[in-house]
């Protein structure tokens, strides 16, 4: 059963409904502290950073003024709060300089669709399937194989797959969220796509030549 429409939700909050708040919690709460970790460098920031957040929501609802929905209101609240926290940890080791990513560009000899394609950062062809034997043990491994490609991705391109492909935000909610164009969306969206892929890619390579 999803949320009622945003104009309840408000409402609801600001008479203080507790089982209202409860249902936000249950709905949002796991996707935001995800979020939150693109930022801040541990489990516990990221779990401080969105109860932070779910205060600055309560104490600021009768100021909500519905310019935008209440999902995007609280992911903007997240994102700016866990950008000052991962500020004030000031990290010694870049995620993408722990992992060695590259920033460069995913075009020529990309096993993946270009942004002008009708579908982009898909794969051309798809990799061979992996051994069915292995299947389970394979999944939770390339879990972790997706894990640490986010994790190498520059920070912009790490939050903005996030919120598209690990939590479901329409492109427009992740230009609202993060305030950026719907053209650098689409060209951090297709790059960080085309690096976690070509993780992958790689990873299915390695199992095939072992199987």
């Amino acid at each position: 059963m999803g949320l009622p429409p945003d104009d309840v939700v408000i409402a609801a909050l600001r008479a203080g409904d507790d089982e209202m708040f409860a249902a936000l919690l249950d709905t949002w709460s796991r996707g935001m502290l995800r979020v939150a970790r693109t930022y801040v460098s541990t489990n516990d920031s990221a779990e401080e950073v969105v109860q932070d957040t779910w205060l600055a929501v309560i104490s600021g609802i009768d100021g909500f003024e519905g310019r935008s929905s209440v999902k995007t209101w609280v992911y903007r609240i997240l994102v700016n709060a866990a950008k000052k926290r991962g500020l004030r940890e000031s990290r010694t080791l870049p995620w993408s300089s722990a992992f060695g990513a590259s920033n460069a560009p995913v075009d020529g000899a990309s096993p993946f669709t270009g942004p002008d394609d009708a579908l982009p950062g898909r794969w051309k062809e798809l990799p061979a399937a992996w051994p069915a034997p292995e299947g389970e043990a394979l999944a939770a491994e390339m879990r972790g194989q997706i894990a640490t490609a986010l994790a190498a991705l520059p920070a912009r391109q790490r939050i903005v797959i996030t919120l598209r492909d690990v939590e479901g935000c329409t492109p427009a909610e992740v230009c609202a969220i993060l305030d950026i164009t719907a053209a650098n969306q689409r060209v951090l969206l297709h790059r960080a796509r085309a690096f976690v892929r070509g993780r992958l890619e790689d990873y299915f390579e390695t199992v095939r030549r072992s199987a």
